[in-house]
């Protein structure tokens, strides 16, 4: 009984912390450069394949090939639709000329499940010279390595005379690991302006009366490995455009009554009219009003875009109140801000 009631008056203790927590949570969009920064000179685009298996790869073909319950084109099959959803997504931004995907120049091959060397620049030249691209995107590797585990199970049958019965079977399971690598090779600057790797997983199962019939179950991992693939070229292609993400804040809401009304006025929507009080509050006799309420000035001009005016709130707060949160949100701001200047130089392109 005393343990059970030491149990429940720390539960109350920390129902009542939490329910006086000096700070809320809110959430906003931020919008980050690129990852990856084309020139706007760049009007025509070449995509390559050097995925396929070359000479001397046989034996981890082979065992590939083994491996794989939808036959030995299922690595085919996957690289030409993560190929075909690059092109896809990269003419739908609207921002190119012409995007093509460049076929048959085996020279270039590799396709050993890792990620090769790099192309020469000779070779990159010659490549975008002969099809007139400005830069290249290369799938370096793409590669399905798939386990079998089975084990012994029962399954149901009808028998010669109609009549279900059990019978012992096999249960399979495919766990099949896509791998894949990209390069975009710039031959204006003889840079490779990314390089990204990869790694997926599927995992299907069937059974069967033994492992062929139980392979014969499992009727479409190929489409799943294909649709996987595409979802796969469709956010590498991504990678050329602004990232937007959720980022989250906390602010104040506990000091004095216009703390509380501001929080119920944030809570509804009404972040303006929430400022209007929290502004009211920066000249507080009370630092730590005057800290706190000068904290949510910069909280409130992040939210309204204005990332240098939020950060001069929230050098205030830690400067003249001494507001141990303002810090760590000043190195946040900093960041920001310096990300900015590279996502409006590349919206400037």
């Amino acid at each position: 009984m005393k343990l059970f009631n030491r149990i429940f008056a720390c539960l109350i203790t920390a129902l009542l912390l939490g329910s006086c927590s000096a700070t809320n949570q809110l959430t906003m969009s931020a919008v980050e450069p690129a990852p990856v920064s084309l020139a706007s000179d760049v009007l025509y685009v070449g995509i390559i394949n050097r995925s396929l298996p070359a000479e001397g790869n046989s034996g981890i073909d082979t065992i590939d090939k083994i491996l794989s319950a939808e036959g030995k084109n299922l690595d085919k099959h996957g690289a030409e639709a993560a190929l075909a959803s690059v092109k896809s997504e990269l003419e739908r931004l609207n921002r190119f000329d012409q995007v093509t995907i460049l076929e048959d120049i085996p020279e270039i091959r590799k396709g050993l499940g890792v990620l090769p060397a790099t192309l020469t620049w000779d070779q990159v030249d010659a490549i975008c010279e002969k099809y007139n691209v400005d830069v290249l995107f290369s799938l370096a590797y793409y590669d399905t390595d798939t386990k079998a585990s089975a084990q012994a199970t029962e399954m149901e049958i009808p028998n010669a005379f109609g009549v279900k019965v059990k019978v012992p079977a096999v249960a399979l399971t495919l766990r099949t690991n896509i791998q894949n690598g990209w390069r975009i090779y710039d031959p204006a600057t003889k840079q490779v302006l990314d390089e990204y790797s990869f790694n997926n997983n599927l995992v299907s199962s069937g059974q069967g009366i033994n492992p062929i019939k139980a392979v014969k179950t499992i009727m479409n991992r190929k489409e799943e490995v294909v649709e996987t693939s595409s979802h796969i070229g469709d956010y590498y292609a991504k990678r050329i455009t602004p990232q937007s993400r959720r980022v989250t804040r906390n602010y104040f809401v506990k000091g004095t009554d216009k703390f509380e009304v501001a929080m119920r006025r944030a809570q509804s929507g009404q972040w303006n009219s929430a400022a209007e009080l929290w502004e009211e509050e920066v000249s507080n006799e009370d630092a730590k009003i005057a800290g706190r309420a000068c904290y949510n000035m910069a909280i409130i001009n992040e939210i309204n875009g204005d990332l240098n005016k939020a950060l001069e709130w929230a050098q205030r707060s830690y400067a003249d109140y001494e507001i141990k949160e303002a810090l760590r949100y000043i190195n946040i701001l900093k960041y920001r801000i310096s990300q900015q200047r590279v996502l409006n130089h590349q919206l400037a392109r």
